[in-house]
């Protein structure tokens, strides 16, 4: 399985001839392709265009634009293991997660078929008497997507998917880490449209350019949602300027996530599951685990668990058999990994692995072992956001003060707690519990089921809707009355009669 061959079955080889972005595979450093990227005036004639589209697809009835996201979803049923490949290359997921992740986006798929046939309102009760009042959902326009690198094509298909079935036109603006992906993913959207044969054009578009064409999206009025997803640093931007315009923002921000370890966890489970949420994609999720609070009774036996499950993960080439962990992004990921270790050290840290792992034949890849460091509190490294394998533990002695460390975190995008205490789940989960978006029981802190279960609430933002609501995030609500009587009551018993 090689570059090559993947984009020949994508379809992709040609687009990846010639352009002036550098695609990069993070498993060996090799150039795997060069893209070429668009400018501001495209990016504004590309919105022109979906514009234009939204205007006729919204008029399509809903389980009609169902039936383009079925087709979508048939497609990449098709791809998936091309495109995993891809998304491994091209991102340095293991295998497994990469498929994984073409699997979330058949899954999102069906999850909207279904919704297409349920975006309706409520009948509101009125104190008039022969009025009817009611609830009515309406498309809001254009979509724009930003996508992160971590999550190179499901981000997409979150939105789009929803998106389409809901009335809109979607633009999508890859990271620029990610291009080839996005490109697959593009090409095989247009086979999709092609098939289904009377969509308008410029339903669904691709702008790859840099922070410049980015920018000019996100400003634009045209761009009726704004669906970003990446560091809580760029979401800051995006929701400030699309507020700016009274937009809508979709914000799916990284997050700093916590685990509490309780006296009463299950420690076959409890370290399984902070395993792989804490190593997985080389910690570089947004629902990465990168805290944990374990109670002082088991504190040294969970870390010595710890200890010993990380030295048995298996380090190297993502495609192959076996490996549990790919390599960073690229070396700035490295870079701000061993800054974030350093000021560990120095805040009072006892930091375990963390060093660079050298893969035979990937010299110029970044890979490193993963790293467990020992905190005797919660300090300000603790508390900063860092996309890489690094799990800061700590020790406590009530669940309270475990739960006030789990809130301290300004981006606490997702939270978990291992126990098989009844009263600290529930408590956990309550109002007086995790501030979280997400606050799981007995398993890590994942959030990628379907109909987008991204939490947040705080500086990750929030702005993604979840379950069987999911797609009133992509639609604006509207109040209809309808007099049908011959007289014209007013509300409150207001009488303004006129002889």
């Amino acid at each position: 399985m090689n570059a090559t061959s993947i984009l020949n079955e994508l379809g992709i080889a040609k687009l990846a001839e010639a352009g002036d972005i550098a695609v990069h595979s993070p498993i060996d450093g090799a150039l795997i392709g060069r893209v070429a990227s668009a400018s501001v005036a495209d990016a504004q004639a590309t919105l022109a265009r979906a514009q234009t589209a939204f205007t006729a697809w919204r008029n399509v009835p809903a389980p009609r634009r169902g039936e383009l996201v079925r087709l979508l979803g048939e497609k990449l049923r098709e791809r998936k293991q091309a495109l995993g490949a891809l998304v491994t290359l091209e991102a340095g997921k293991i295998l497994q997660e990469g498929l994984g992740e073409v699997q979330e986006m058949i899954d999102i798929c069906d999850f909207a078929v279904g919704l297409s046939r349920q975006l309706y309102g409520l009948t509101i009760a009125s104190e008039r008497p022969g009025h009817r009042m009611a609830e009515t959902w309406h498309p809001m326009g254009v979509c724009t997507v930003i996508s992160a690198f971590n999550f190179p094509v499901a981000v997409w298909a979150w939105n789009a998917a929803l998106a389409l079935v809901c009335g809109n036109a979607v633009v999508w603006k890859p990271s620029e880490k990610t291009p080839l992906t996005a490109l697959a993913v593009n090409r095989l959207m247009e086979e999709v449209i092609a098939e289904f044969g009377d969509a308008p054009e410029g339903l669904t578009a691709l702008i790859i350019g840099g922070r410049d064409v980015g920018e000019a999206l996100v400003a634009d009025p045209r761009s009726a949602i704004v669906s970003a997803t990446g560091s809580t640093e760029m979401g800051r931007k995006v929701g400030v300027e699309v507020a700016r315009r009274f937009g809508r923002s979709i914000l799916e921000l990284g997050g700093n996530n916590a685990g509490i370890v309780t006296g009463s966890a299950d420690m076959e489970l409890a370290p399984r599951g902070i395993l792989f949420s804490a190593v997985g994609t080389a910690g570089q999720r947004c629902t990465t685990l990168r805290r944990l609070f374990v109670h002082e009774s088991v504190y040294d036996k969970t870390v010595e668990r710890l200890k010993t499950l990380y030295g048995k993960v298996a380090i190297g080439n993502p495609l192959e058999r076996g490996t549990l962990m790919g390599p960073l992004i690229d070396e700035g990921a490295f870079k701000r990994m061993q800054d974030a270790l350093d000021k560990a050290r120095a805040q009072g840290g006892k930091v375990t692995g963390g060093e660079r792992y050298a893969v035979a034949g990937a010299e110029n890849a970044f890979y490193v072992k993963p790293a467990i460091v020992e905190m005797p509190s919660q300090t300000e490294i603790v508390l900063t956001e860092t996309f890489a394998p690094i799990l800061y533990v700590l020790k406590y002695s009530d669940f309270s003060q475990a739960i006030d460390a789990n809130n301290a975190a300004s981006h606490g995008l997702s939270s978990c707690v291992f126990t098989t205490d009844l009263r600290e789940a529930e408590r956990f989960t309550s109002s007086a519990g995790s501030d979280c978006g997400i606050a799981n029981v007995n398993i890590g802190p994942s959030g990628a089921e379907i109909g987008g279960a991204f939490g947040g609430e705080k500086e990750t933002g929030g702005g993604r809707e979840s379950g069987s609501d999911a797609w009133k995030g992509y639609m604006r609500r509207a109040t209809n009355t309808v007099n049908y009587s011959s007289a014209l009551p007013l509300a409150q018993g207001i009488d303004f009669s006129i002889e």
